[in-house]
């Protein structure tokens, strides 16, 4: 006789929703492209703006998550448009490190980014930006594989629904600390603009010097693998004849 009692369905949604909460949660509070993005608007054009830009980034998030839970071996076979979309994001955080240093070397100026302070509603900048960010791709697949794995994610349109809930909140809640803090840096311990635009184009110069590093030496990793490849398949041919 079977005495295993399965747990309610509530409970278990729940304990779903929570577990994206945590990991987009954590996975959003190192420092990175979106959140500091986040923190420079809040600072420059004040925290709705800054709102906006995040609930952008989380829906192009949420859709990511969705598409790699539903065509995981789509996602596997797709690698190359990936790589385009690390260029195409590593040329973008160059270019916010570029403008950022432009706007914190003029102290007579408005110390506005020009790309992130331009006439685009934030809230389109935030879709734009988030979009062109592999970097979170990689991140839920990982995750979503192992949560179905390990069978704390089963495929089931509910579970997902609330999983995607979750991540949602936590990012939310994530990119908030950021957006917050930047305005607590500026007003309570009255930081110069200028000063913290250095810092902030410190940290999207050092992102994409370490994403270059990464792209780097995953190019080189497997262009070895397809030369050992290479190389058995040749001695293999040599053994036959």
């Amino acid at each position: 006789m079977n005495t295993t009692k399965k747990r309610p369905a509530g409970i278990v949604l729940g304990r779903i929703a929570v577990t994206g909460l945590f990991i987009s949660f954590l996975g959003t509070l190192p420092l990175g492209t979106l959140n500091v993005a986040a923190m420079q608007i809040s600072v420059t054009d004040g925290v709705v703006p800054a709102m906006y830009f995040v609930l952008g980034a989380m829906i192009v998030e949420i859709i990511y998550v969705r598409v790699s839970l539903v065509a995981m071996e789509w996602v596997r076979k797709h690698d190359r448009l990936f790589t385009w979309l690390e260029w195409i994001s590593l040329a973008m955080i160059v270019a916010l490190a570029i403008t950022t240093f432009l706007a914190a070397s003029n102290p007579r100026g408005s110390g506005k980014n020009i790309i992130l302070s331009n006439t685009m509603h934030r809230f389109w900048l935030g879709i734009s930006m988030s979009a062109i960010n592999p970097v979170q791709i990689p991140f839920w697949f990982g995750w979503s594989t192992v949560l179905v794995t390990k069978q704390v994610l089963l495929p089931r349109t509910s579970h997902y629904n609330f999983y995607i809930i979750g991540i949602g909140i936590g990012t939310l809640i994530g990119n908030a600390i950021f957006i917050f803090g930047g305005r607590l840096i500026v007003d309570r311990l009255n930081t110069n603009q200028n000063v913290l635009n250095w810092i902030i184009g410190s940290v999207f110069a050092l992102t994409a010097v370490i994403m270059f590093i990464k792209m780097i030496g995953r190019k080189k990793q497997s262009q070895k693998i397809v030369t050992e490849k290479s190389e058995k398949t040749i001695e293999g041919i040599n053994r036959i004849h």
